[in-house]
């Protein structure tokens, strides 16, 4: 119970640390276009939403089947 929820949060902390490690070497290099492109059109913060929904979902979906879990074991 308490391992489970452990390794995902390790797992959701590690994925952060990769993310944002990532970014910040791709933020240093030259700037494609595209996200120029977004950025000018306001249309940036459509994808940065839609990317937050899909990661919320996702960890909802976690929590929601950790609990499942959790009830079937205490069965």
């Amino acid at each position: 119970m308490n391992k489970a929820r452990l390794a995902i949060k390790s797992i959701f902390m590690t994925l952060l640390v990769l993310l944002s490690s990532q970014a910040l070497s791709w933020g240093q290099t030259s700037t494609p276009e595209m996200a120029t492109l977004f950025r000018s059109n306001g249309k940036i913060y459509v994808v940065v939403l839609v990317l937050a929904t899909i990661f919320a979902g996702l960890f909802s979906f976690l929590i929601y089947l950790d609990k499942k879990i959790k009830n079937l074991e205490n069965k």
